[in-house]
């Protein structure tokens, strides 16, 4: 229901530049207004506007629990230079929406965390898709975190806001779209899990959809859930995304601005129609490239460039005037035309594949000995090599606060690290921090093996893909090179996986994208039809089940049957990829390498860990410098674990705790027995006595020093340097501290002293 006092918009329109028509509405909004979306047995997620930001071109607030998130949208009026949408979301989230100060030295938000960067990803991709192929004016999404309250998350309250935003702004956009997530809890399927639920759950999945029930973009990993139960939670995700595609959708008719008129590309221009006249000229030889099996990526490219150099130099020869960049732009065009045309033609692709044949696939392992594990895996011209590195458990990764209240992760054990060098593209460019596209398919390939990596593996494992050579989907060849990488490092993962993507190329009506008159769903996809094509799929996991998906969907939208084929088609291309990588390696590998870690648990009693320790943690640190190997607390069982780079270096450091732990510089002392303790120093509660040269001194309170009550030990004659009998009564089984009494010699009898050595001498 929405909710509004009054509100009031007051639209004036003006004309700004040549080129562009562009129409205003300024808000003199006097009250919010909020609409409640509400889902079956759960929480509802509240949508509201005209409070905040009211001179962008559009703001909303989305809400959940007490989670909420701040979204604006703001489109330049000038157009951009570019030919294709200059679209920036950034997604922001702050410590003070938790409470909480940033810990670093200025105790302010300082760069952008992965977490940030993924969830800006997450956005882009649900929004770009709706956008006129022709608005090419710079535009901005930016999503702030308003509060959290580390129940829900804010994500999918992110893509909502941003959705309710652009729908209520006058830029042109063809939403809005809805966005939930759905998880599968004790085989039940639930909308927007909490934390909580969210970590118990076999599936993460965030369904974005727009009306007619089409789907704009998934995302999701999963705990090798089968293939039934995945498409049941994408029907179902989409079903529940209706409820608030409806719910913007009464927003907009009642509050929304009237879209803005914007100039589109031009495709013709004084001289004719140059769409014909480049289309004469250039396909004949573009069928022929587009149809020659010989023709690799760069092949390939070269002759497309080639025709198109010598199609520029006709005209420029026969048309004066000439637009380059329209004709480049319409050459662009009648190349992807064309391209697309063959492949519903001849259902063949310009490699000379079937629509559902895999690319030649080659797999090795164990490939340097110095790495404990070490894999390459080709496809095509999609060329991998993963390194596996275990370290010890403290090397695990640490997460921000902020990170670990929104996402729920507070320390991984097992990462991936994806790299994406120039080279692979025949490129030259400069190297530096990870950019938000290696990032986001680092994070895939890594969703796509974590279900099957056992989570209580006693090493910290960093696995490395670096791309050698890039033509296709190298997120996906990295989670195949990866599991063999797995493998050849002896860790006993559940099942091997592999990764594959899907494309697609659809013949659709440009007024109603929900109506596709044919189709054509392609296996294993180059990057020229991931380029030219409709989509791009990708599914990783192995033969049981599922582990990660995700869709780039760049129509407006795809009915359910085509996703679900794409899910189909990928399980059966990955089962075949995974036989493949069973013909090099199947199993983990049981005979361990020389250079492998090891660990081991230490069992110290507690009295002994300060000589353990070490004056300020001094032995575990020469430990370190003189063998390698790392000296922990182990919280399980309240005693030290051993890790060192190889059994060598274990050996050697265990050799140097026995020394620390030599018994012959500390006597066993027998429970109950008399001993003579040397007073060292006197102090206000006690005196400090040792039993043999090398002991730590103890201390003796005044309240076991004498039968009667005491307050210093000067009041019994006691002084620096003398003996006194005590009894020993073993150490306090918490502190591992001795437990020494004079007091109770006191008594009317006791027995003879005795010597550390182990002979009595008379008492005095």
């Amino acid at each position: 229901m929405i909710s509004r006092v009054s509100s009031r918009w007051l639209a004036c329109s003006s004309r700004h530049g040549q080129h562009v028509s562009k129409r205003r509405l300024f808000v003199c909004c006097t009250n919010s207004f909020e609409y409640k979306v509400d889902f079956s047995e759960r929480s509802s997620i509240k949508l509201s506007g005209g409070k905040y930001a009211r001179l962008s071109d559009g703001c909303a607030v989305a809400t959940l629990g007490d989670t909420s998130v701040m979204a604006t949208a703001v489109s330049k009026s000038t157009k951009s230079s570019s030919n294709f949408l200059p679209l920036t979301v950034d997604y922001r989230q702050k410590a003070a929406a938790a409470g909480r100060i940033p810990t670093n030295y200025l105790r302010r938000e300082l760069s952008v965390s992965e977490h940030e960067i993924l969830t800006s990803r997450l956005i882009d991709r649900s929004l770009r898709p709706l956008f006129p192929s022709t608005y090419c004016f710079d535009t901005q999404i930016m999503c702030n975190l308003l509060a959290v309250d580390g129940i829900n998350h804010p994500d999918i309250l992110s893509i909502n806001a941003a959705s309710t935003a652009l729908a209520l702004s006058d830029i042109p956009w063809n939403g809005p779209v809805g966005a939930v997530r759905i998880g599968l809890c004790d085989n039940n399927l639930v909308t927007n899990p909490t934390r909580r639920e969210l970590s118990n759950s076999d599936l993460n999945l965030v369904v974005v959809s727009a009306a007619k029930n089409l789907v704009i973009m998934l995302e999701g990993s999963a705990n090798n859930v089968l293939q039934q139960d995945v498409l049941k939670a994408i029907k179902f995700g989409v079903k529940e995304c209706q409820h608030i595609v409806n719910c913007i959708n009464n927003l907009q008719k009642e509050f929304g601005k009237p879209k803005r008129e914007f100039e589109t590309k031009n495709v013709d221009d004084t001289n004719g129609n140059l769409e014909t006249v480049i289309d004469s000229l250039c396909e004949i030889k573009l069928r022929e490239i587009f149809t020659n099996v010989n023709h690799d990526k760069i092949s390939r490219d070269t002759a497309v460039k080639d025709v198109k150099t010598e199609v520029f130099e006709n005209l420029k020869s026969n048309f004066d005037n000439l637009n380059l960049e329209l004709c480049s732009i319409i050459f662009d065009k009648v190349c992807k035309r064309i391209f697309r045309n063959l492949i519903f033609e001849n259902d063949t692709r310009c490699d000379g594949r079937k629509l559902d044949e895999l690319r030649n696939i080659s797999c090795e392992v164990d490939l340097y000995k110095p790495l404990h594990g070490s894999a390459l895996f080709q496809r095509g011209q999609t060329q991998v090599f993963c390194t596996v590195a275990l370290d010890s458990i403290d090397s695990a990764l640490k997460l921000d606060p902020m990170t670990i209240l929104t996402s729920g992760i507070n320390e991984k054990n097992f990462f991936l690290h994806y790299e994406f060098p120039p080279y692979a593209t025949n490129d030259i460019g400069r190297m530096g921090p990870s950019m938000r596209r290696e990032i986001g398919h680092g994070a895939l390939a890594e969703r796509g093996l974590r279900s099957v990596v056992p989570e209580n593996f006693p090493f910290t494992i960093r696995l490395t893909s670096e791309v050698l050579e890039s033509n296709g989907s190298s997120s996906m060849a990295s989670i195949c090179g990866g599991s063999l990488a797995l493998l050849d490092a002896g860790v006993p993962i559940s099942q091997p996986a592999a990764g594959v993507a899907i494309g697609l190329i659809t013949n659709y009506d440009e007024s109603d994208s929900s109506h596709i008159k044919d189709y054509r769903v392609l296996t294993d996809i180059l990057g020229i039809e991931d380029y030219l094509g409709d989509m791009d799929f990708k599914l990783a996991g192995t033969k049981k089940g599922i582990t990660a998906l995700q869709a780039d969907i760049k129509i407006p939208g795809l009915p359910l049957k085509i996703v679900m084929e794409a899910v189909e088609a990928a399980t059966s291309a990955k089962h075949k990829i995974i036989n493949i990588m069973n013909n090099t390696i199947q199993s983990s590998r049981k005979q361990k390498k020389d250079n492998w870690p090891v660990t081991e648990v230490l069992n110290i009693p507690i009295h002994k860990k300060g000589k353990l320790l070490g004056p300020g943690g001094i032995n575990l640190k020469r430990i370190m410098l003189e063998t390698g190997a790392q000296i922990s607390s182990n919280t399980e069982n309240d005693g030290f674990t051993i890790f060192a780079p190889n059994q060598d270096a274990l050996n050697e450091a265990k050799d140097t705790v026995n020394k620390l732990m030599d018994e012959k510089s500390e006597p066993q002392l027998e429970f109950g027995a008399i001993y003579k303790a040397k007073v060292v120093e006197i102090r206000e509660i006690g005196v400090m006595v040792t039993l043999y040269p090398t002991m730590q001194p103890t201390l003796v309170h005044n309240s076991q020093l004498d039968q009667r009550k005491i307050n210093h030990p000067s009041a019994l004659g006691i002084e620096e340097g003398h003996e006194i009998q005590i009894k020993y009564f073993g150490r306090d089984p918490v502190s591992g501290i001795m437990r020494l009494s004079r007091k109770v010699l006191q008594g009317p009898s006791s027995s003879a002293p005795r010597n550390i050595g182990g002979n009595s001498t008379k008492s005095t």
